[in-house]
């Protein structure tokens, strides 16, 4: 039994496939070029047979990472098996994970088939993905609410069938550490061949329960966890990474195991994520919320000023919020920039090198100090460069007098188009403008406003949530100088992303 827990991340997968969590190919790579640099062993990188935009990014990750086994999700069905094993052929090392429901529920009323309908299933789609790799990792959907004893043969046919690792998902968030600490044990214990096999959870959060489950597992043989950066997924999300590699790293008395995680590039992966997707994570949150290491209580305080360890059980560098005595602002050269984005986790090639550097001088002249929030910002933000709708120019008239007004210029698949739009505020008249040259019928349901840093010069960050007629959610974040200009920009990062997921629907399947 090894004593390594490996690392399986699903942000691109189900954290993707969640409302409002859909990316371009662009922020798909730098997702999965993050998961790479910080350890992590597996990047499920999509559902290849979901669409062709989903092959391709899968295709293309496969092609650009280089140390962690990418990884495509199939259904138990020949054709997406054999799209998945297309997908990962340029992956140095990749993974077909192929999975069928178990419980009686699901095979009555979604799949319509009996047990042994299922069991041959298994066994044909384990036999077909084992052609292509001899890395197969097979999921019982919804195993928590399956009869164990058939639970047992289900599992004993995949392994027999040449599945190198078992996953026990709690599809439906239903489990409680109690009782899936035990089908975990009664799993192992009773599965011939098990083994041969690395047993791994897919823990969801519906009942918040999602991290306790995955470590109740652990303590009881499972070696792989399968996680989200934030706990991203579907319903209430999934088991966060941060939260699960973090009480390895801190409770080793109690999780005596390693993984490969560098835990320093926990807070860039995170910030990333909410940029990407535009659901920020609560200030409460575990590790990477805005709280989890401040202190209110003066008695806290005081501890904490005598000696860190009174009330801090893991230092706030060890996820990465190191702060650098190097000052950034507008005489800063590209050395010093160069330097200073290494520092935060990034690596940039000489032209995006030289991009970025302008964009940070263009701050620079309107802010006086540069925080790591802003280069963070403005860096997360690179890839949209090359989105089909971009904000060339936005003039606002407004004040006590109204109507407001939007004079604007995008440039929509390289066609400039102009408009000059009334609203009921700056706001209000710049989604009007947007909604001009870029007609649509969705219909805003979140807009909301953060300041990245203090001062009143500081970088607004805006979220905004889209929804169309048939029910499609997508988030979309900007951040600028200007509260204007960045509800501007990330109105029109919603309007991209509807783009991409237009062309998605359908097909994803549930975890």
């Amino acid at each position: 039994m090894t004593d390594k827990i490996i690392i399986f991340d699903t942000t691109l997968r189900d954290g993707e496939q969640s409302p409002g969590m859909s990316m371009n190919l662009e922020e798909k790579l730098m997702v999965a070029e993050v998961l790479d640099a910080m350890g992590v062993d597996i990047i499920e990188a999509g559902f290849a047979q979901a669409s062709v935009g989903d092959f391709e990014a899968i295709r293309e990750i496969a092609g650009r990472i280089k140390n962690s086994v990418v990884c495509s999700l199939a259904r138990a069905k020949s054709g997406d098996i054999e799209r998945a094993a297309e997908a990962i052929k340029p992956a140095k090392r990749g993974r077909i994970h192929t999975f069928m429901s178990t419980s009686d529920i699901h095979l009555q009323h979604q799949y319509r088939i009996d047990r042994e309908a299922c069991l041959g299933m298994i066994k044909d789609s384990v036999t077909l993905a084992r052609k292509f790799t001899d890395n197969v990792e097979w999921s019982a959907m919804d195993a928590t609410r399956t009869d164990v004893n058939f639970l047992i043969k289900a599992v004993e046919t995949a392994i027999k069938a040449g599945a190198t690792t078992i996953n026990i998902p709690d599809t439906v968030g239903y489990a409680t550490p109690d009782d899936y600490g035990l089908l975990i044990k009664t799993l192992i214990e009773k599965s011939t061949g098990a083994d041969k096999v690395i047993f791994s959870t897919h823990c969801q959060n519906d009942l918040g329960l999602a991290t306790a489950n995955s470590l109740a597992a652990i303590r009881n043989g499972v070696r792989q966890i399968e996680c989200t950066i934030n706990g991203i997924g579907e319903r209430a999300g999934n088991t966060a990474l941060e939260e699960v590699v973090m009480a390895i790293k801190t409770r080793q008395d109690m999780y005596p195991f390693q993984c490969n995680i560098d835990t320093t590039h926990i807070t860039r992966a995170s910030r990333l994520i909410q940029n990407i997707t535009g659901a920020l994570v609560q200030v409460n949150k575990a590790i990477v919320g805005a709280n989890a290491f401040a202190h209110e209580s003066g008695i806290h305080q005081d501890g904490v000023l005598k000696h860190a360890g009174t009330y801090e059980i893991m230092t706030p560098e060890s996820v990465g919020l190191t702060k650098s005595n190097l000052v950034m602002g507008k005489h800063s050269g590209r050395h010093a920039f160069k330097d200073k984005i290494a520092q935060l986790g990034f690596q940039l090639g000489d032209n995006a090198l030289e991009d970025a550097f302008t964009r940070f001088k263009e701050l620079a002249d309107k802010k006086k100090d540069i925080y790591d929030e802003d280069l963070i910002a403005l860096l997360d933000t690179e890839s949209r460069r090359e989105d089909a709708i971009l904000l060339e120019s936005l003039h606002i008239t407004c004040g006590t007098v109204g109507p407001q007004t939007a004079m604007m210029t995008l440039r929509i698949d390289g066609e400039v188009r102009r408009a000059i739009v009334e609203g009921n505020g700056p706001v209000d008249a710049t989604f009007n403008a947007i909604a001009a040259l870029v007609p649509h019928t969705a219909t805003l349901k979140l807009y909301q406003v953060n300041a990245i840093t203090q001062g009143t010069d500081a970088q607004a960050e805006v979220t905004v949530r889209l929804e169309t007629p048939e029910g499609k959610i997508v988030n979309g974040s900007g951040s600028n100088i200007d509260t204007v200009v960045a509800s501007a920009l990330a109105y029109i990062s919603c309007l991209c992303k509807l783009q991409t997921l237009t062309a998605r629907e359908g097909l994803l399947p549930s975890s």
